[in-house]
């Protein structure tokens, strides 16, 4: 099953939903319906790596209140506090 996370105007997740998978195109269809923008994630990815060895897909599985950036084409999450940096390989923060 593909998995869909709805953003708010800033790329911010508002949401994750199990949905249609291939040969369909849920961010198309799911934009068309809502009037919002939906993203395919992969619950398997985590810190750019898929962990069932299989091709990592935007970095991380998204959640709610990650950030999508589309220069990075990636899932980012909240960053958790002062001093941390985000490492441009997982894009995850570190401190």
């Amino acid at each position: 099953m593909a998995h869909y996370a709805q953003l708010d105007e800033n790329n911010v997740v508002l949401q994750v939903i199990v949905g249609v998978d291939e040969p369909y195109d849920g961010e198309t269809i799911y934009a068309q319906t809502t009037g919002q923008v939906w993203k395919k994630t992969s619950y398997n990815t985590y810190a750019g790596e898929h962990l069932l060895g299989g091709i990592p897909f935007r970095k991380n599985y998204a959640g709610i209140g990650y950030t999508y950036d589309p220069d990075r084409d990636a899932f980012i999450p909240p960053k958790p506090g002062d001093g941390y940096v985000l490492d441009e390989q997982t894009c995850q923060w570190v401190e």
